[in-house]
């Protein structure tokens, strides 16, 4: 598969080299999901100002890019490499409070989503390394997920934003896949342990 070396500023996005496949993927993706929040959500966004109704299309955009991302080999071996920075990018995700507040929408249920987020990324990554970090993200993932209809105020496309920015965050992103630790092909090394 051709690659791109992504250039610096980029790489807590996509690592540091990523198959254009791979890129076209997660762009692809990212608009898909912005215009079916805008198609789902026009009445809501016709409301607002346009740049309100761009920085929320941007941001939902953000989140589900990121969960693809996030599963590659180049942006998780990036960041099982550095593990301060993977705590500082779980920490600084707030994406999901914002968005609400955008679209002027079910704001205290978005700030349910997003404490309950992080604190559950904050778990799965304090198992960094362990056999029990996959499971521990998917049992709290799908805790999460069921939660998310019981949450008052969520508009249809809130909900669809809310569950991928916690598969973004709590197990796209808190979970090492790989356990590679800077391994270009994504198979763990023979002793299973990070780089």
């Amino acid at each position: 598969m051709r690659s791109l070396r992504i250039h610096p500023h980029l790489h807590d996005v996509f690592g540091e080299e990523q198959p254009l496949v791979y890129l076209a993927a997660i762009l692809l993706f990212g608009v898909g999901v912005a215009a079916v929040f805008a198609m789902s959500a026009g009445p809501l966004l016709a409301e607002l100002a346009w740049w309100r109704a761009a920085l929320a299309l941007v941001l939902v955009l953000d989140i589900a890019a990121g969960c693809v991302a996030n599963f590659t080999p180049s942006t998780n071996d990036f960041y099982a490499a550095r593990p301060r920075n993977r705590r500082v990018f779980i920490a600084i995700h707030f994406h999901i409070v914002l968005v609400a507040l955008l679209v002027g929408t079910g704001i205290a249920a978005a700030v349910a989503v997003w404490a309950y987020t992080i604190v559950a990324a904050a778990v799965v990554n304090g198992l960094a390394g362990r056999s029990a970090q996959t499971f521990a993200g998917g049992l709290l993932l799908a805790i999460g997920l069921t939660g998310l209809p019981l949450l008052p105020g969520l508009t249809p496309a809130m909900v669809a934003v809310s569950g991928l920015f916690m598969l973004k965050v709590l197990f796209s992103f808190a979970v090492d896949h790989y356990r590679a630790g800077g391994s270009k092909n994504g198979h763990a090394s023979k002793n299973g342990g990070r780089g």
